[in-house]
């Protein structure tokens, strides 16, 4: 019984920290261009969007199976969300654009944040 309450909390948790997420996630900047928002004018900021939607799908995966326990999915939540607040500060200073370094520096932590991800999932 107590490990089903567990469970059902853990749910509810990464469930909150989910659509916490997405709501920041679709904030927009002055080119309507921002994180969660796919603008095909903007490749750089779209690529880096479909990373983070990706690398949610993942962490969400791992909660449903059970992979991921607590601790580690709001780790790696809270790592997500500074990578939507670095592109969003990003976007900010280029009127809704990346650049190529600003786009190179956010792939590094998604690859940081993937390959943990992934050893989470395999421990």
């Amino acid at each position: 019984m107590n490990n089903i309450f567990s469970k059902s909390l853990l749910v509810l948790a990464v469930g909150g920290l989910m659509i916490a997420g997405s709501a920041s996630a679709q904030t927009t900047t002055t080119s309507g261009a921002g994180p969660g928002v796919v603008d095909p004018g903007h490749p750089r900021v779209n690529q880096v969007n479909g990373r983070e939607e990706n690398q949610q799908q993942r962490i969400a995966n791992g909660v449903s199976s059970g992979k991921l326990n607590s601790q580690q999915t709001a780790n790696l939540e809270n790592r997500e969300t500074a990578v939507q607040n670095r592109e969003k500060a990003d976007m900010a200073k280029n009127n809704g654009h990346l650049t190529k370094g600003e786009q190179r520096g956010i792939n590094r932590q998604q690859n940081r944040i993937s390959k943990s991800i992934a050893k989470d999932k395999h421990q």
